[in-house]
């Protein structure tokens, strides 16, 4: 009698009664009893069950990051970096800058004066600083409003923070670029560490801005590039703990315990002293004593981060200081690290540095006073900016400034 070729079961059953259970055929039975095999499918197992773990921690870490962004992050920390700019890569083909063009209406929504933060009373008001149009690098005539300053924030009835948008080169005509302007001798800064960069340690500063230090909050921005896998060239240093190292000749954003704060060469302009409460350096300068170097058009991706699609118009950020002490910002979409240095240079900036690239990091929010002090309204300086106006509430994954009236 020929040997049957059905599928071994359990022994037979009778009618009505429960299916019969198949098992594997013998020769696979006898495939899984090597111990090899056991060995590679538990390896197998435990390897899945890291990779959902590692995945998983990465997705519902605090914060508001993008899940794309999260995703990013982990391959790239993971040494799957190729893998992630490749499909940037994709991404940014399929969607590249658009070259012509006009942007939509300049409008920045009028913001509330902001009086004295501790209730002491009005103080005598400061004489403002009256600013320079910025002419737009677009050429031709201006948009309405192209260029010109207005007031996001007051304190005691003089301007502190200014902002203006423009175009920021010829080619790129349908974006718009943001510049702002912040006087020292009416706000403060605050350096604040993000959760994962430069990641948890005794800092005194949380990764957010609580709910209970929101009285007389102006203004808050990004950071640079991650100190702890070395992006940066330099290092993190807030009161007395240092994350990375800091570096002679890198480009660094120094705040003082009173309050100020500048950018300058490390060791050659800035350096530490008993008054620096916080360092956050990020590559090289890109403005120098008023000159824009000219190797900001060198080796793009190498010397000024990974970009996506490893493209040179991308959205960037940058920070720099004026000749009267003025902090001064400027991001948005479409920049290139010459286009940016330009941007920051029109603005008075004698030394400026990049700090973050890429659209999952940027972020300039100014924030309107109401009724109760303590709870301000977040508002994007961008439109297009993809961060939400309200990121730094949340504790977030990379460090960020805020600003406060004094």
């Amino acid at each position: 009698m020929a040997p049957s070729t059905r599928p071994e079961t359990d022994q037979h059953v009778e009618a009505g009664g429960p299916q019969p259970v198949r098992r594997p055929p013998g020769r696979l039975r006898r495939l899984f009893a090597r111990p090899t095999v056991r060995v590679v499918l538990a390896v197998f197992a435990a390897f899945l069950a890291w990779l959902s773990w590692s995945v998983g921690g990465a997705l519902l870490a605090p914060g508001n990051d993008s899940t794309a962004a999260r995703l990013a992050e982990w391959g790239r920390e993971h040494h799957l970096g190729p893998a992630v700019t490749m499909l940037e890569t994709a991404q940014y083909k399929m969607d590249p800058p658009k070259v012509g063009g006009t942007p939509a209406a300049i409008k920045l929504p009028p913001a509330a004066p902001v009086t004295d933060p501790a209730n002491h009373g009005p103080a005598p008001a400061l004489a403002p600083i009256v600013l320079k149009p910025l002419v737009s690098p677009a050429g031709g005539d201006p948009l309405p409003d192209e260029g010109a300053w207005r007031v996001l924030s007051s304190v005691r009835g003089t301007p502190a923070v200014q902002a203006a948008e423009l175009r920021p080169d010829a080619e790129h005509t349908s974006y718009l670029a943001g510049v702002v302007s912040m006087d020292p001798r009416l706000v403060r800064f605050q350096l604040h560490p993000g959760t994962d960069d430069p990641g948890s340690d005794n800092w005194g500063v949380p990764p957010n801005i609580p709910e209970g230090e929101r009285t007389g909050l102006l203004a808050s921005f990004n950071g640079g590039f991650k100190v702890n896998v070395n992006e940066a060239r330099g290092g993190f240093f807030l009161n007395g703990v240092t994350h990375g190292t800091l570096t002679s000749g890198a480009a660094s954003l120094v705040y003082y315990k009173d309050g100020h704060a500048t950018v300058g060469t490390w060791d050659d302009g800035v350096n530490m002293t008993p008054d620096v409460v916080g360092v956050r350096q990020n590559l090289r300068l890109i403005v120098d004593q008023s000159a824009v170097p000219d190797d900001v058009d060198s080796h793009i991706e190498s010397g000024w981060g990974l970009t996506i699609g490893g493209a040179y118009f991308v959205w960037r950020s940058g920070i720099g200081v004026t000749p009267d002490g003025r902090l001064v910002f400027a991001y948005g979409p479409a920049l290139s690290v010459r286009t940016l240095a330009n941007l920051l240079q029109q603005a008075g900036c004698v030394e400026a540095m990049q700090l973050d690239i890429n659209p999952a990091w940027m972020s300039f929010n100014y924030y309107q006073p109401g009724s109760d002090p303590q709870s301000p309204t977040p508002v994007k300086l961008l439109s297009d900016q993809e961060r939400p106006a309200d990121r730094y509430f949340e504790p977030t994954s990379r460090d960020f400034t805020a600003v406060y009236a004094r």
